[in-house]
C-alpha cells in the first residue's frame, strides 16, 4: 500500500470515528441547515371557508427526519384586527423538501400571514396577504348556541339534519374511483355524514362476505410499515408518515366537501391493539399531524376513537380531546365512541355531541333517557346514537333475528328523531367485497349498488324533517295517545309519529293548522282539512304502514 493510500485510510477512520462521537457531543450540530427555502405566494383572493395553502420548498433537505427535525408554522389574521391563529404546517415529502400549511378563512377580508420555517438553529420567514370573498359556502358545523340540542353550518347559519353512515374503511380501497362512487352514492342518497377511520386494522370475521384482497384492505397505513398486510405486527415507524395513504384520505375528505358532507375522522379502533403509546409523543405527533393536514378543510369533525374505553382511560380521554381543541384553530366538534355510554364526557368544553353505540330496540325511550342525563348536567349539547345497528347483520349482541332489517333500522330512526335525537347506521355488507357478487361492503367500507333501499327510506326522514323547522319542536309525547310520538313547539308546529297503523288524539294550541298525512315508508303526502284546536283525532292510517302526521299553525 502506498503512502497516499495509507494517508486516505487513516483520514476516513478517523472522519467515522468523529461521526460516532459527535452526536454524543452535540446533536444539533450535525443537522446542519437546507441551502435556501422558498415559499410560494398565497392566491390574491379565495372564498371564505375554503381553504388557502401555501408550501415550503426546501433546497438541499438535510434533516435526519423531516417529520421530527424541521417545522413550518404560521400566524394569520385580519388585517388590522387583533384575532390571531396560530397554525401548524406539515411535512409532504419523505426526503423533507415539501412543506405545506394550510388556512382556512372564516369571513370575508384581507388576511396578512408570517411562515416560519424552523429546523435545528436555521430560521427562514416570509410574510404575505390575501383576500377572502364572500362565496356563500357552508362553513364547518357547530352546535346551534340558540338550540343546543341541534347543529348549524357556519357561514350559511342553515340547520344541519344529521343523517350519517359508517365506512370505517373506505380509504382501503385502492381505487379511488370506488371512493368517489361511494361517497356520490350515499350524497344521492341524503347522507351528509361519513364516520371512517384514520388508524385502526380490523380483521374481518364480522360474518360479513367482504376480505382483504389487491383491491381493498382493512388494514391502514397511516406510517409506514414493514409487514403492512400483518394485522397484530405491521411494524409501523410511528416517527414518520405513510404520505400516500394521508393523501389519497385528503382526496376523498376533499370529494365529500365538495357536495356538503360531513367526514367524521375516527382517530383510532379497539380490535387489533396496535396503537402508539398512550399520551406519547408518537401518538400526540400522529393526532397533530392530522390536524394540520386536515384541519382547514371544512367538512371534518372528531372521533377520538372506536370502542375508546376499551384501549384508553377516561382521563385519557378527557386530556386528548381537550388538546385537539388547544391545537385545532378552528375546534371542529369532536366527541368519542365509548361502548358504554357512561364514559361519555358530557361537561367537558371539548365534547360537543354524545356519540353512543346502543342496539336496543327501544330508542325511543333511550334517548329521551339521555336528554334528560344530559340536561341534569346543565350543559345542552346534540345527543346521537352512532351505532346501534348494521343492516342484514346480526352478531351476537343484536336485538334478534330481523332487528337489523332494513324496515327496522328505518323505523329505529324515526323512534331517535322523534326523541329529538340524532343517528348513523350503517349499510348492508351482504353484496360483498372480493367475494361473490362483489358489489357492496356497505359499512365496512361504504360501497353499495342499487339493490340495497335502506337509505331511500331514510330518505323520507331527511324529507319529512327538512319541511318544518324541527329544532324548534322539543318531546312531547304527553299531548297524543295511542303510542304515538310527538315532537311540537306548542301552538306552531306538531310532528308526530304513529308506528302503527291506527288513528291519535292530539292537544293542540287554540286555533287553525294545516294538515298532511307523510307516508313514513314511501314519502307520500296525502293533504288533510285544516284542524281546529284545542284537541283534534285523526282519521285512521291510510293503510297498515307506520305514518306521520305534520300540523303546521295557519296565519
Amino acid at each position: 500500500m502506498n503512502a497516499r493510500i495509507l494517508r486516505e485510510c487513516v483520514s476516513r477512520c478517523l472522519i467515522l470515528r468523529l461521526a460516532w462521537l459527535l452526536p454524543a457531543v452535540s446533536a444539533p450540530a450535525l443537522l446542519g441547515s437546507p441551502l435556501k427555502v422558498a415559499f410560494t405566494q398565497a392566491p390574491k383572493e379565495i372564498e371564505a371557508y375554503d381553504l388557502v395553502e401555501l408550501a415550503a420548498d426546501v433546497e438541499r433537505p438535510d434533516a435526519p427526519n423531516p417529520f421530527t427535525d424541521a417545522t413550518l408554522s404560521g400566524t394569520f389574521g385580519k388585517a388590522g384586527g387583533t384575532e390571531r391563529y396560530e397554525v401548524a404546517g406539515f411535512c409532504d415529502s419523505s426526503d423533507g423538501s415539501v412543506f405545506r400549511i394550510r388556512f382556512m378563512p372564516s369571513s370575508p377580508g384581507d388576511y396578512t400571514y408570517l411562515l416560519t420555517y424552523r429546523q435545528g438553529s436555521f430560521e427562514s420567514t416570509q410574510s404575505g396577504l390575501f383576500r377572502a370573498s364572500p362565496g356563500h359556502r357552508r362553513g364547518p358545523i357547530r352546535v346551534d348556541p340558540k338550540y343546543p340540542w341541534h347543529f348549524i353550518w357556519e357561514g350559511t347559519g342553515e340547520h344541519y339534519f344529521f343523517n350519517g353512515t359508517t365506512a370505517y374503511f373506505l380509504i382501503g380501497w385502492k381505487d379511488e374511483r370506488i371512493i368517489q362512487y361511494s361517497i356520490d352514492r350515499l350524497h344521492r342518497l341524503k347522507v351528509n355524514r361519513i364516520r371512517v377511520t384514520i388508524a385502526g386494522r380490523e380483521n374481518v370475521f364480522f360474518g360479513e362476505p367482504v376480505m382483504n384482497g389487491d383491491n381493498f384492505t382493512t388494514f391502514p397505513t397511516p406510517w409506514p410499515a414493514q409487514q403492512a398486510d400483518d394485522m397484530y405486527h405491521p411494524g409501523f415507524d410511528y416517527t414518520r408518515f405513510d404520505l400516500e395513504y394521508w393523501r389519497k384520505f385528503e382526496r376523498a375528505i376533499r370529494f365529500a366537501r365538495d357536495r356538503d358532507m360531513i367526514m367524521s375522522l375516527v382517530l383510532d379502533m379497539n380490535d387489533n391493539k396496535v396503537h402508539p403509546k398512550a399520551g406519547s409523543d408518537d401518538e400526540y405527533r400522529f393526532i397533530r399531524y392530522a390536524i394540520a393536514r386536515f384541519g382547514a378543510l371544512s367538512n371534518i369533525t372528531w372521533d377520538l376513537g372506536d370502542d375508546l374505553e376499551r384501549y384508553r382511560s377516561d382521563e385519557w380521554t378527557h386530556q386528548t380531546g381537550s388538546l385537539i381543541k388547544k391545537w385545532d384553530p378552528y375546534r371542529h366538534l369532536a366527541t368519542s365512541h365509548p361502548v358504554e355510554d357512561v364514559h361519555q364526557d358530557r361537561t367537558s368544553d371539548w365534547f360537543d355531541f354524545t356519540s353512543f353505540q346502543e342496539w336496543s330496540r327501544n330508542q325511543h325511550v333511550y334517548i329521551l333517557r339521555q336528554r334528560a342525563a344530559q340536561e341534569r348536567t346543565g350543559r345542552i349539547i346534540p345527543q346521537t346514537n352512532e351505532e346501534y345497528g348494521y343492516e342484514d347483520h346480526y352478531p351476537m349482541w343484536a336485538p334478534g333475528p330481523g332487528s337489523d332489517s332494513a324496515d327496522v333500522l328505518r323505523r329505529t330512526a324515526w323512534d331517535i328523531y322523534m326523541a329529538g335525537g340524532y343517528q348513523l347506521v350503517g349499510e348492508s355488507a351482504r353484496r360483498g367485497t372480493n367475494i361473490w357478487p362483489d358489489t357492496g361492503g356497505g359499512w365496512l367500507n361504504g360501497r353499495g349498488d342499487d339493490s340495497m333501499t335502506m337509505f331511500v327510506g331514510f330518505g323520507h326522514i331527511v324529507d319529512f324533517f327538512t319541511s318544518f323547522e324541527w329544532w324548534k319542536t322539543n318531546p312531547h309525547d304527553e299531548l297524543v295517545n295511542n303510542g304515538a310520538y310527538c315532537l311540537a313547539k306548542p301552538g306552531e308546529v306538531y310532528a308526530v309519529y304513529l308506528p302503527n297503523e291506527g288513528n291519535v288524539t292530539i292537544h293542540l294550541e287554540p286555533g287553525m293548522y294545516a294538515t298532511h298525512w307523510f307516508g313514513a315508508s314511501t314519502g307520500e303526502i296525502i293533504s288533510l282539512p285544516p284542524v281546529n284546536g284545542p284537541v283534534w283525532t285523526s282519521p285512521h292510517t291510510p293503510d297498515r304502514l307506520d305514518w306521520a302526521l305534520l300540523l303546521l299553525k295557519l296565519p
